[in-house]
């Protein structure tokens, strides 16, 4: 794992959030040749039913290998504790002035009944993406250049919902992949072990429903908070593999 660039960063609160979210849109964008890194913001610790973080951490690292992802980061902020605010936005945004992506996929909205860090991730996503552009100002970037984000997506983790998904979504095919997602989910032993089997059930149908909406036999939405455009709407329905 280096410092070259990645084409594409997901953003989780804790290890197994974007593995649950997008995990398999990044394996399928590895499959496709592109390098993907995972930024975890926090190490997910403390958990019921975790020994300690190095375990987790253990866990996260098996499933980004699962996945085919170059890079993955922890960075030092604190589950149950994670709010936005300058420190975490400049801690994300320096992430991401490193890899320079092309594509960041943060996490798209609240979680009822689930972590309020999933909120938080998703403010501190949205203004990290914001931050990394931020010129004059040299404090606390590591003396690294501003770098503009081309493109900011978000993926879902409210599984609950009927509708979780907002105006300008895209279904993601990952027929291929959803074997290796799921696999990659598993990997957090800690998290999901045999009596939470169930737990992945519920993600295969999850997906196999998106998915089947596009005709697909399994997908993952993802929703751009802005307005999506096209200068060619043929090779947009047509050309998409």
């Amino acid at each position: 794992m280096n410092d070259s660039q990645l084409d594409v960063i997901a953003v989780g609160a804790h290890p197994d959030d974007v593995e649950i979210g997008c995990g398999g849109t990044l394996a399928r964008l590895v499959e496709q040749g592109y390098r993907v890194g995972i930024v975890d913001l926090t190490d997910g610790e403390p958990t019921p039913g975790s020994p300690g973080p190095e375990v987790r951490l253990a866990e996260a690292r098996e499933a980004a290998r699962v996945l085919g992802a170059a890079v993955r980061v922890t960075l030092p902020l604190a589950n149950r504790r994670l709010l936005d605010g300058v420190d975490a936005r400049v801690a994300l945004a320096v992430q991401l002035r490193r890899y320079r992506p092309r594509l960041v996929l943060g996490l798209g909205s609240e979680t009822p009944m689930a972590s309020p860090d999933h909120y938080q991730a998703k403010l501190i996503t949205e203004a990290g993406v914001f931050y990394s552009k931020l010129s004059k100002w040299d404090e606390g970037f590591e003396g690294l250049a501003p770098y503009v984000v081309p493109a900011y997506m978000q993926f879902f983790l409210n599984l609950r919902a009927l509708a979780p998904v907002q105006s300008g979504s895209v279904v993601v095919d990952v027929s291929s992949t959803l074997e290796k997602k799921l696999a990659a989910v598993a990997c957090y032993r800690t998290q999901f072990p045999p009596e939470r089997s169930h737990v992945l059930d519920r993600l295969r149908a999850f997906n196999v429903q998106q998915g089947m909406a596009a005709g697909f036999a399994a997908g993952e939405v993802l929703a751009s908070p802005t307005a999506l455009g096209t200068r060619d709407l043929m090779g947009l329905l047509f050309g998409m593999g």
